[in-house]
């Protein structure tokens, strides 16, 4: 096997307050493989955007990783320097497309000047370089080439959008970590949002992070996945297995949750009830206040995140993942609700 991309291993993330900590990740591990598209997925507060922070060295000063290793390439990353960060990881490693990424761009500055910029601090390129590496980048994106000297101002919502993938590759990133990109955007844009980056798998060999809440946009894009709660990992595996077969009570009533095409009627799930706030180390399952299949031992000590069936690519934290396919049908026979997961093999293809 390759070594993977990046690995974030056992990772607890804490936030030093006045009054109290805040644990806001604990035991999160996952791996990226080089030309994977992999989505963390999760409703806003989970502590995604925080674990991707931290793979970046981007986390608020009180902020710290307090346990775990994060490795890119085999390295050890969590404790490098910002000026090592810099000088070695960022922009050039691993790039980033932020959330409300349109507003991004400086709007005083022409492209060509920031990317001239950007490559000023992180490599030692020419400016010629930096700028004939951008229009590449435009023609790859579907920008024409002239527009790299116009300001941010000058760009449509669309144009935009394509401008701040381009800057993300400048430097030629194996690994790019896309948080909510989609969430300031109409369907229509959405889709072209996700049809670009989809389309950079033909013109580089590239990995991609992608963190949302609409796990809808992780199944049409990503090729794994990872569910987190309250802080935690819930679920993670391959697209296909995590859309046909979720075990994880988290995951399956999120899916509910969303519109599915093959059933326009059907109703939609409610996950009652908010994730816990996180005050005190976390050594129990933060779904089980939500959970409508919670048992004592769920309040009461962590489940450990388990292979299922002996699937190494599938792993769940749950004590009754064994049961679940058989409690959550019983459940949505019983309010008459479709499985959206009974999928018959629509929407995805047989790799055999």
């Amino acid at each position: 096997m390759t070594e993977p991309l990046l690995e974030v291993e056992n990772v607890d993330i804490t936030y030093r307050m006045d009054s109290e900590d805040v644990h806001a990740v604990t035991n999160a591990s996952f791996e990226i493989g080089a030309n994977e598209y992999f989505g963390l997925v999760g409703e806003s507060g989970c502590g995604k955007s925080t674990l991707a922070k931290s793979v970046i060295k981007g986390l608020d000063s009180n902020g710290e990783v307090s346990a775990g290793t994060i490795r890119y390439k085999g390295r050890e990353i969590q404790d490098l320097s910002e000026k090592e960060y810099n000088k070695e990881i960022r922009w050039k490693e691993i790039s980033v497309i932020p959330q409300a990424a349109m507003n991004s761009l400086n709007p005083l500055a022409k492209l060509s000047d920031q990317a001239i910029e950007i490559a000023n601090v992180h490599t030692d390129w020419s400016a010629e370089k930096s700028v004939d590496r951008l229009k590449e980048l435009f023609d790859i994106v579907g920008l024409p080439e002239s527009r790299v000297t116009d300001y941010p101002h000058q760009f449509s919502g669309g144009m935009k959008q394509r401008a701040i993938i381009a800057m993300s590759l400048l430097l030629n990133p194996s690994l790019i970590i896309a948080d909510e990109p989609t969430t300031a955007l109409d369907v229509i844009m959405q889709d072209q949002f996700l049809k670009h980056i989809d389309g950079l798998r033909d013109e580089r060999d590239l990995a991609l992070l992608l963190i949302t809440h609409d796990i809808a946009v992780v199944f049409e894009t990503c090729d794994s996945m990872a569910v987190m709660h309250g802080g935690q990992i819930a679920e993670k595996g391959t697209t296909k297995e995590i859309f046909s077969t979720p075990r994880h009570p988290y995951t399956i009533l999120l899916q509910q949750s969303f519109p599915d095409a093959r059933h326009p009627d059907r109703e939609l799930e409610v996950i009652e009830g908010s994730p816990p706030a996180l005050r005190e180390e976390v050594d129990y399952c933060t779904f089980a206040s939500r959970c409508p299949w919670a048992e004592q031992e769920c309040q009461e000590s962590l489940p450990p995140i388990e292979s299922m069936n002996g699937n190494d690519s599938h792993a769940v934290s749950c004590f009754r993942s064994d049961e679940m396919e058989s409690l959550a049908s019983e459940h949505l026979n019983t309010i008459g609700r479709p499985q959206a997961n009974a999928i018959e093999n629509e929407g995805y293809e047989d790799d055999d």
